[in-house]
């Protein structure tokens, strides 16, 4: 019974410790905010918002019941797999942490952070097709090799990769929208074309898994988590989608109104 209540103490404390930059993250953005409406102008309430949805989604596929079934349950790894690479990156994304960053520090510390976002690795891990692949292509080598389920067996692996799924998928979302400052934009028909090859490779992918389950998984929870994979990962697609084509109607449409006064002029 001793060893059952100091298991159960170490699993309480672990979880602690996992929750703990989140709590961290939460309190930091919060008090960012409010610092830089004292000195700017008021920080907008709904990114504090999407920052706050777009931890907790985090939190729930790290910390509580899903993580604890996924080693059973490959529908409730799907699902944190959408809330860990997709869902959570377009909040945290839409939350804008660099424009916060850039009004809340000092002149110098701006331009620092300036000057590491103009540098060539931010450039090179931004541009589109490298994210793209480094997402839905590390998506391919997770469920299409030994390495599921070695990261079952492996919790430093199993933490390794649930890192990489979550950079790869905000990498992904920053270099398709543009929120925060981006020295280096790529033209919206570059980042279109990229968007339909990534987008058409993660539902090949959800396809795939549909009959092709990864190692220790049965064909009837493959079935279930590629479809959760399919269905939910257009869910969140189409948000990314539809921010995406606003933003690149909002861009061309000085261009549009002007073109339709000259026409007008003409006559």
């Amino acid at each position: 019974m001793n060893n059952n209540h100091m298991h159960h103490g170490n699993g309480d404390s672990f979880e602690f410790m996992l929750m703990l930059p989140f709590f961290m993250a939460l309190i930091v953005y919060i008090l960012a905010s409010v610092l830089t409406s004292h000195r700017h102008k008021r920080w907008p309430l709904y990114r504090t918002v999407f920052w706050f949805f777009g931890v907790l989604f985090l939190a729930l596929a790290v910390v509580g019941p899903i993580p604890n079934l996924v080693h059973t349950n490959f529908a409730a790894h799907m699902l944190g797999h959408l809330l860990l690479g997709m869902l959570a990156p377009l909040l945290l994304a839409l939350a804008a942490p660099m424009t916060l960053i850039l009004r809340t520090l000092n002149v110098h510390g701006a331009r620092c952070l300036s000057r590491i976002l103009k540098s060539w690795p931010v450039l090179i891990f931004r541009d589109p097709a490298v994210a793209s692949f480094l997402n839905v292509g590390g998506l391919w080598v997770l469920y299409t090799t030994d390495l599921y389920g070695a990261m079952q067996h492996n919790s430093m692996l199993h933490l390794l990769v649930h890192i990489h799924v979550f950079i790869a998928g905000y990498l992904f979302t920053i270099s398709m929208i543009y929120i925060d400052p981006t020295p280096h934009r790529t033209s919206f028909s570059y980042r279109a074309i990229m968007m339909v090859l990534a987008l058409a490779g993660h539902g090949i992918l959800s396809k795939y898994l549909y009959t092709h389950p990864p190692s220790n998984v049965s064909l009837a929870q493959a079935e279930l988590g590629g479809i959760m994979m399919y269905y939910g990962g257009d869910a969140i697609d189409l948000i990314l989608i539809f921010i995406f084509c606003l933003q690149w109607y909002r861009a061309n449409r000085p261009r549009i109104v002007g073109h339709e006064l000259a026409r007008l002029n003409a006559k």
